[in-house]
């Protein structure tokens, strides 16, 4: 099976898969306020999964894919949600701006993404591409075969 890209596979199979490939790496800089910090000022809690980090850093390694060039401005966008305002109507609000940029900064530690010069930003660098390739094939295989043993 030749040829199997990023599109090819859903978006959240994929971002789990790659999420526990940089887990079980160990490469991924995690720092050290993760735990207690929350992802946007729309939330009440910080996340429940201890993984979380993992997951943003998958999410935004597969939206870099994606498209040619991001920055965290368009990433807190992304990742923004309603703010519920009580009994007012809701708005929609950017998501937190440091856990963006660490994650980018993390995935720039590990080869994955790169600074863009020219246009400003950050994109997916030659080796993040392989690898992401690589891990949407063998997502694509899994997915082959629990439908193979339905």
């Amino acid at each position: 099976m030749g040829g199997v890209s990023v599109r090819d596979v859903e978006a959240d199979k994929f971002i789990q898969t790659y999420a526990a490939f940089l887990k079980r790496q160990g490469k991924l800089p995690i720092p050290g306020w993760v735990d207690t910090v929350k992802t946007s000022h729309s939330k009440e809690l910080p996340p429940q999964s201890p993984d979380w980090f993992y997951v943003r850093a998958a999410s935004i390694a597969r939206h870099l894919y994606l498209r040619k060039t991001v920055g965290v401005g368009r990433l807190r966008k992304v990742h923004g949600s309603q703010k519920n305002r009580g009994s007012r109507p809701s708005h929609h609000v950017d998501a937190s701006g440091a856990v963006d940029r660490k994650a980018l900064q993390a995935l720039e530690k590990i080869g994955v993404v790169e600074q863009d010069e020219d246009r400003g930003g950050r994109c997916i660098s030659q080796g993040g591409r392989r690898d992401l390739d690589r891990i949407a094939m063998t997502t694509l295989e899994e997915a082959e075969e629990e439908g193979d043993s339905e």
